[in-house]
């Protein structure tokens, strides 16, 4: 079915004039991934390079692209919208007779897992595997009449259409989080205080002379009292274990929280916890306690939500243990998810070759403080948004599952 079979190759990275800023598409590896060309962080090449050196690895629509290093096997698809394109040494550029096999039917069936698994077996290489000409020829493809192929096809676009769509719900929601919380709070996170003079209390300079870390406190003006974390703790917040982590070879031993742990959006990842063989019971987590980074993505937090085993948390964390006689902790959780908290992490974290932020300044951080039955009616409503999208996400996930089961049945039974 291939009428021709090229790769491409990588203009002299030494030659700023062989790169253009816009015009020709020049697609590496990570623009080509499960039935799609991403555009982040696409580069492109002059009109010279693609007419001259890289000619014959010049893209047309239908072209049916491949990876055929590193990740092996990722096929898209090239729309009239891409050209003009090329690609580098990385990719193959695989045109077929469309009177024969529809190029959207080849993509679906590459990126299915009997697909990949074809394309991945007779891979060669040691540190870097790849796929050579001869073994792309060689594989097989089940092929139905090209009415069938179109239908399968068009099956697969639409759930992946459908996929992208609650995916996208579900990060609108969660985005709007920020501003919901913001605006309970009655703050405005686009005001800004450009006064170059202020007269601050003494005890509130913090050993701060500069204008700007003065300005970021101002724009956290809120319609409640504004108080510092550290009024609102039941222990001295505590630095984490420096111990060595190694894998879990007893279910006694407990999780070891680090900040690669973290939930991005408050809805955790599913990493899997590596653990310690010797925990220390000052490092133990309780319940509803709140881990702060304090170098490297300094600020960003986690709340303790699941205590059904003993965790303890690492040596880049600070933890806070609240008193919820003044303040939830899941309103101190989601309070750090939002721009003026960023603002004021930006402010004070000492630059250097890794930023970071002491306990005493986070203690110093401020918060919005509304009384705790208001804090439970923020909560209450940020997690039924997040449950929401975590819903969405759950079922754009199993809907897209499914339409790839439903292909290869249809296909090979």
């Amino acid at each position: 079915m291939a009428e021709s079979v090229s790769s491409g190759a990588t203009p002299s990275r030494d030659n700023a004039e062989l790169y253009a800023d816009s015009g020709v598409r020049f697609m590496r590896i990570l623009n080509v991934v499960d039935g799609e060309i991403l555009e982040d962080d696409m580069k492109h090449v002059t009109q010279a390079v693609h007419d001259g050196e890289l000619k014959r690895s010049q893209l047309a629509a239908g072209d049916v692209l491949m990876t055929i290093t590193g990740r092996v096997g990722s096929a898209a698809v090239v729309q009239e919208s891409h050209l003009p394109a090329n690609i580098n040494q990385h990719i193959v550029r695989l045109r077929v007779n469309q009177n024969a096999v529809n190029p959207e039917y080849l993509s679906v069936w590459l990126n299915s897992p009997t697909g990949l698994a074809l394309s991945n077996r007779p891979v060669s290489g040691g540190t870097r595997i790849a796929l050579d000409y001869k073994a792309i020829l060689a594989m097989r493809i089940p092929l139905p009449p090209l009415d069938e192929q179109r239908r399968l096809a068009d099956a697969i676009a639409d759930a992946r259409a459908e996929r992208k769509a609650k995916l996208a719900e579900a990060d609108a929601l969660l985005a709007g989080l920020d501003d919901f919380v913001l605006s309970e709070l009655g703050i405005d996170p686009s005001q800004e205080d450009n006064r170059r003079v202020f007269a601050v209390r003494l005890g509130d300079i913090g050993g701060r002379f500069d204008v700007r870390h003065h300005a970021v406190k101002e724009t956290l003006r809120s319609s409640f009292p504004v108080v510092s974390l550290g009024d609102l703790t039941s222990v001295e917040p505590a630095y984490g274990s420096s111990q060595r982590a190694v894998p879990r070879t007893s279910v006694t031993q407990p999780r070891y929280i680090r900040i690669t742990d973290f939930g991005d959006d408050g809805i955790e990842t599913g990493h899997e916890y590596v653990t310690l063989d010797a925990p220390e019971r000052k490092h133990e987590l309780e319940l509803n306690d709140v881990l702060f980074a304090r170098t490297g993505s300094v600020g960003k937090t986690y709340l303790h939500e699941d205590a059904s085993e003993p965790a303890i948390f690492a040596g880049y964390c600070i933890r806070f243990r609240f008193d919820p006689a003044k303040v939830l902790p899941e309103f101190v959780y989601w309070w750090t998810k939002t721009d003026a908290y960023a603002r004021w992490v930006n402010m004070i974290q000492r630059p250097s070759v890794q930023a970071n932020i002491n306990k005493e300044e986070f203690k110093r951080c401020p918060i919005p403080l509304p009384s705790l039955e208001r804090q439970r009616e923020i909560v209450a409503s940020v997690r039924a948004t997040r449950e929401r999208a975590r819903r969405l996400r759950g079922e754009a996930e199993a809907g897209w599952v499914a339409a790839r089961a439903g292909f290869e049945v249809a296909v090979v039974g």
